[in-house]
């Protein structure tokens, strides 16, 4: 089943979205953070969507402004494409190869919850960087609460999938890389996630032997194929993923983990490790970067100018002095 969140006539609304795109609005429901944040998992998501499909029908996806599915409360940003590390690596540092700390556990950052956007937004620039990035991935959402899980156990807690784009300020982030704490600006202005929810049942035909998702993957920009890969080439599975995002901590309804950007030109920044140059080069306004997942859907996002940065000054020298 595949849920959508909607701006339609000035309202916001939940719905579940048909085979022809016709909307069917779940009665007295604008949040689906707040029917996710029940806890009650997917049989009860699944009981509410069928409820609304006898309901009467509203618009068609087309004559609505597609809204993120949700609000998230927190975002996980995983690294588990073997491929991606490896080019992206060469690009900022020339170096290659994969760090061996990286096979240790699926590497996650937290990144800003209050910067998702929908799957056909518009994407302004972030304030002072002239190499901007898009980054192909697919995110989990978890349904139930939980805490020190196992991988099976986790297979429970994940509701669905969504669309994931991770937008990338490259030059601000390598810049903000040499500090050694993590991406601040760099990471921080725009995520698509859409254009739906796609819950958990409906992706289970594609699940492999060693339980990995083989969803196509495929990257545009302007219309040219720049990437494509399988999303089974993570090297951890969502439940491994959600399994170590709980450790020694909770995992809550609504929260979202992005598989990390997949390989074979799921960046640009790849792209540019591998042939040693920026080709294609970074993003400029005007630019349109087309997503799609095999069994979730496609996301299109054109880039617009963004906000001049408001001047800052630079950190104070201290002295050592002590009193």
């Amino acid at each position: 089943m595949r849920f959508a969140t909607y701006e339609h006539q000035h309202r916001r609304r939940v719905a579940v979205v048909a085979e022809d795109g016709t909307l069917f609005p779940v009665p007295g429901t604008h949040s689906l953070t707040a029917l996710i944040g029940t806890g009650d998992g997917l049989d009860a998501l699944l009981r509410v969507g069928a409820a609304a499909l006898d309901a009467p029908p509203g618009p068609q996806v087309s004559e609505v402004r597609l809204l993120p599915p949700l609000e998230p409360p927190t975002v996980r940003d995983f690294v588990t494409f073997e491929e991606h590390v490896e080019g992206v690596r060469r690009s900022v540092d020339g170096a290659g190869g994969v760090p061996e700390a990286w096979y240790d556990a699926p590497t996650f950052y937290f990144t800003n919850p209050y910067a998702m956007i929908g799957a056909h937004d518009d994407v302004p620039v972030p304030p002072g960087s002239g190499v901007l990035d898009f980054e192909l991935e697919v995110a989990a959402v978890v349904g139930r609460a939980g805490r020190d899980l196992t991988p099976a156990e986790a297979r429970d807690h994940i509701l669905g999938y969504t669309v994931f784009n991770d937008w990338s300020a490259r030059d601000l982030q390598s810049r903000e890389m040499q500090v050694r704490l993590g991406p601040c600006k760099g990471k921080d202005t725009a995520t698509t996630l859409g254009p739906y929810l796609v819950t958990a049942d409906e992706l289970e035909p594609y699940r492999d032997a060693e339980g990995f998702l083989r969803l196509a993957l495929a990257a545009a920009v302007n219309g040219t194929t720049v990437g494509t890969d399988l999303l089974s080439h993570m090297s951890w599975t969502f439940e491994e993923m959600v399994a170590y995002a709980s450790r020694g901590t909770w995992v809550r309804p609504g929260d979202v983990l992005g598989s990390g950007t997949c390989g074979n030109g799921g960046c640009l920044a790849e792209l540019w490790g591998v042939r040693g140059k920026q080709d294609p080069p970074p993003l400029v306004p005007g630019d349109t970067v087309t997503l799609t997942v095999e069994g979730i859907g496609t996301v299109s996002n054109t880039v617009v100018p963004g906000a001049e940065p408001r001047p800052l000054p630079l950190a104070r020298r201290r002295t050592r002095e002590r009193p």
